[in-house]
């Protein structure tokens, strides 16, 4: 890559790889059970009789509802650890050119509303005036604890397993898309023929319904029998997840394309704005692997969540059948706007 520019998103996944192993041995602690990895989430530090699971993630593309967002998408990978999401930090980043007070109060206002939804508490972080950006940015931080025997990672999945995906996808795509895209924030960059109100308003409320939280798929599927590896789905879509997944542990994937439940509105926004659904953002989907898929997909489906066996784990790494996306495919919109 040398000094040529990266592009919007993630981090090339070569790049962190590299970037990692050159800062391993600085970084080893005897209390660390789970450091950074590619597809691992989440850091895991022994605190006595439980573990400490850790988790950060901006919110970058998002600006309507950014509190919401911050809080749900944090407490995600903590809950696809097996934990309870509990601790809430939020470091909120404002435009000088119009970070005023209404905006912060109403960012407040969103993250204690998600903090309260899930159980969570907002304790700490630091707010500022921000120079040099032009929209806010928020970067939280989620904490949970895991008793030990309980504890799930995207690295646990084996071979023989099988692979289910929960809802749909893209659930935040959309929900990005049809508030930020639409002529609602920039309304010179997609004024697309042939969209109703009363569907972008449907679109809209993807944040919330069916939702990018998977803390609730997490707790049901975790309940219900073996669950050998979870994984949230975020930049670059289902595609990168199951990259991912397959990176963290190890092993390959196997899928069933015909299987992939791409949602109607995803297949629609996308199709507009020529993306591929599959690599766009996708919080709110659930991945999972366990040797009892059956008895997963009942329990989740009795509690109204859609459950899609989509393929297999098998011991030669990789997904051949998909290819890794270079970025998130909602990036060009902005890469557009800018």
């Amino acid at each position: 890559m040398g000094s040529s520019t990266l592009p919007l998103g993630k981090i090339p996944p070569e790049l962190l790889a590299r970037l990692l192993a050159r800062g391993a041995g600085a970084t080893t602690h005897p209390r660390v059970i789970v450091g950074p990895g590619i597809g691992l989430d989440c850091a895991v530090l022994d605190f006595g009789d439980r573990y400490l699971v850790a988790k950060s993630d901006p919110i970058t593309f998002a600006t309507d509802e950014i509190g919401w967002y911050a809080v749900q998408v944090n407490a995600n990978d903590i809950a696809c650890s097996g934990a309870q999401p509990q601790f809430f930090l939020a470091t909120l980043l404002l435009p000088e050119t119009h970070g005023n007070a209404d905006l912060a109060e109403r960012i407040f206002v969103q993250i204690t509303a998600a903090c309260r939804e899930l159980g969570a508490t907002l304790v700490g972080g630091h707010t500022e005036i921000t120079y040099g950006i032009d929209r806010p940015i928020v970067v939280g931080m989620m904490l949970g604890e895991v008793g030990k025997d309980k504890l799930v990672t995207a690295a646990g999945a084996q071979a023989g397993d099988a692979v289910l995906l929960t809802k749909g996808y893209p659930i935040e795509a959309v929900s990005i898309i049809a508030r930020e895209f639409t002529g609602i924030r920039k309304p010179g960059l997609s004024e697309k023929p042939g969209f109703s109100e009363d569907f972008l308003e449907h679109c809209r409320n993807f944040l919330r319904a069916p939702g990018i939280s998977v803390a609730k798929d997490a707790r049901v599927a975790l309940g219900a029998g073996k669950i050998t590896a979870m994984h949230d789905p975020t930049e670059g879509g289902v595609a990168t997840g199951l990259w991912e997944l397959a990176d963290a542990s190890g092993r390959g994937i196997a899928l069933d394309l015909a299987s992939l439940p791409l949602l109607p509105e995803g297949e629609r926004l996308c199709r507009a704005f020529n993306l591929d659904p599959l690599g766009c953002i996708a919080s709110g989907a659930l991945l999972l692997t366990t040797s009892e898929p059956e008895k997963i997909r009942a329990a989740l489906e009795a509690e109204g969540i859609p459950a899609h066996l989509i393929g297999t784990m098998t011991a030669k790494p990789g997904v051949p059948q998909v290819a890794r996306p270079a970025r998130d495919e909602i990036a060009k919109l902005f890469s557009a706007a800018d």
